[in-house]
């Protein structure tokens, strides 16, 4: 057996339960675990554990729940608007101003550098998880979170007012 075969067998369900504790939903507890693995596996010829390897798996899951809860809160957050532009009945006005919004943000996106652009679509269109994106275009998964972030400031600073009149006109 592997040295990463026994430390996987050996802290793995002390690691889960540390998650479960705090989350309460199997599936992303599982997910939680193995990307802290998949991380120490990814990094082992370069990590430096200055405390023990126990020490540094709980803290690394620890770390990966609170990103958890800080993504949760930032779609709690996003719910409102997101419902206020979903309500919006179909009247002509209200469709056509959606519809040019969308080219808009078409535009937009097509003007993100190459990379930028791929990392939001395959993101934000095909739906796919920082870790799959990463993998399809063989780069980190902090390289996706800095391309999405930045895809999204330039989307967000573009299509702010638009957003903020199109609400205006859903509320009347």
């Amino acid at each position: 057996m592997s040295a990463f075969e026994e430390i996987y067998n050996r802290y793995w369900n002390k690691l889960f339960d540390a998650a479960y504790h705090r989350i309460k939903q199997k599936e992303t507890c599982e997910e939680i675990i193995q990307e802290v693995f998949v991380v120490l596996w990814e990094k082992r010829e370069s990590l430096d554990i200055t405390t023990s390897l126990g020490a540094y798996l709980f803290s690394a899951v620890k770390y990966k729940v609170i990103d958890y809860y800080r993504k949760q809160l930032v779609r709690a957050r996003n719910a409102p608007a997101l419902a206020a532009i979903t309500s919006i009945d179909n009247s002509a006005e209200e469709q056509v101003f959606l519809n040019d919004l969308m080219v808009h943000i078409d535009k937009l996106v097509m003007q993100l550098p190459v990379k930028c652009r791929s990392v939001y679509e395959l993101s934000r269109i095909e739906h796919k998880s920082n870790k799959e994106i990463a993998s399809l275009l063989n780069i980190s998964e902090k390289t996706v979170e800095g391309h999405l972030t930045k895809a999204l400031q330039v989307l967000r600073l573009a299509v702010g007012n638009s957003v903020v009149i199109l609400l205006l006109v859903a509320a009347r």
